[in-house]
């Protein structure tokens, strides 16, 4: 299997299990009496991170040799991740769940940066495929993710700010 496909593959499981932690920490907020703000979008980050994948996979030459240096960063953009998963716990979710009567996380990346999570997956998708010398990839998605993510700040800061200023 060459460097493309291990990659690939080992961001692929890593994103099934964050989404299972996700949904499993989600049901658990719901049940809590979370609410979910802007699920309108979910499906379209879904569908943005599944066809990234799929781009890099289908479109990247499997003999290409990656930049090892640009794929150290990505490695160290994961150990960010890992901090904000921490940093967020069990509150950590792929969706916009805002649980009422529950301060901000204020600890970990979160004392520096709003949305620190946000942060990451924008260098990752820009990242990967530019370690393979896919511009266009990293282009295309970065600018569809940016839109995506302006529209899905605007929701999350939206809620957040209603339901912390009761």
């Amino acid at each position: 299997m060459t460097p493309l496909y291990w990659i690939l593959t080992i961001v692929a499981l890593q994103r099934a299990v964050e989404l299972f932690y996700a949904e499993r920490n989600a049901r658990a907020l719901r049940k809590r009496g979370a609410f979910e703000a802007g699920a309108v979008q979910y499906p379209f980050f879904v569908a943005l991170h599944l066809a990234w994948l799929l781009a890099m996979l289908l479109l990247i030459p499997a003999s290409i040799s990656p930049n090892w240096y640009l794929i150290g960063f990505y490695a160290l953009l994961q150990a960010l991740r890992l901090w904000v998963l921490l940093s967020l716990g069990p509150r950590w979710t792929t969706r916009v769940l805002v649980l009422p009567g529950t301060p901000l996380v204020k600890r970990g990346p979160y004392r520096f940066v709003r949305h620190p999570n946000y942060i990451v997956v924008v260098l990752e998708i820009a990242i990967l495929p530019l370690a393979f010398g896919a511009y266009w990839v990293a282009g295309f998605f970065t600018v569809l993710n940016a839109l995506l993510l302006a529209w899905r700040i605007r929701v999350e800061d939206a809620a957040l700010t209603a339901s912390h200023s009761t």
